[in-house]
């Protein structure tokens, strides 16, 4: 087996590893007691399984929201509420074009830009998702869930250890003692090990 291929496989069982460990849930924008933890958002859908359907208060409360924007399409709030709306009933395409209508209007929501980087993740848009979470993280430097996210997708999405080590070191410089730090700084031992034997490999 050659030299690459090894690292490859001895990438993808830590990766393996350490998703299926403590730290791995998407975090939602909204700012919470950052020592909680929030529900784990379901992974990136298969291309073949079809969405969800709301429940019918959610189809309910969503034709209102659709009618209100309608008539106010500079109704911030509404777009919010409704790209939430998408979001929990994991509707991404639907969620992304609710919140990026309210970003046209108020560019500068952290939260939203947060959710907007889940749903393109759960829709297979990483690179997008990856962009909104940076976009967050400079609009709000203390912002703990898009930083969280950012080291996440770069590491369980694009595997790129190096990268999600420097994001998890920013995030730890905003959220040095949580409990999810605790968690964080863990890993990022085992991270920096992992890079190390790589370098030395090739």
């Amino acid at each position: 087996m050659k030299k690459e291929a090894v690292i490859l496989v001895a990438v993808i069982a830590f990766l393996v590893g350490f998703i299926s460990g403590a730290t791995v849930a998407i975090l939602k924008g909204k700012k919470v007691d950052q020592t909680a933890r929030l529900p784990q958002r379901p992974p990136m859908p298969s291309q073949e399984a079809s969405p969800p359907r709301p429940t019918p208060e959610e189809a309910a409360k969503i034709d209102a929201l659709k009618e209100s924007v309608k008539k106010d399409p500079k109704n911030v709030s509404a777009w919010v509420e409704l790209g939430n709306l998408y979001f929990d009933a994991n509707q991404p395409q639907e969620a992304i074009k609710a919140y990026t209508e309210s970003l046209k209007i108020k560019p500068d929501n952290a939260d939203v830009r947060t959710d907007l980087g889940i749903m393109y993740r759960n829709a297979g848009e990483i690179d997008k998702a990856i962009d909104e979470f940076k976009r967050a993280c400079q609009i709000d430097p203390k912002h703990v869930n898009a930083r969280y996210n950012l080291g996440l997708v770069l590491l369980h999405d694009k595997r790129d250890i190096k990268a999600a080590i420097i994001a998890w070191e920013d995030y730890l410089r905003v959220d040095p003692n949580s409990e999810r730090a605790n968690r964080i700084k863990a890993q990022l031992d085992k991270l920096r090990a992992m890079a190390m034997a790589n370098a030395q490999k090739k």
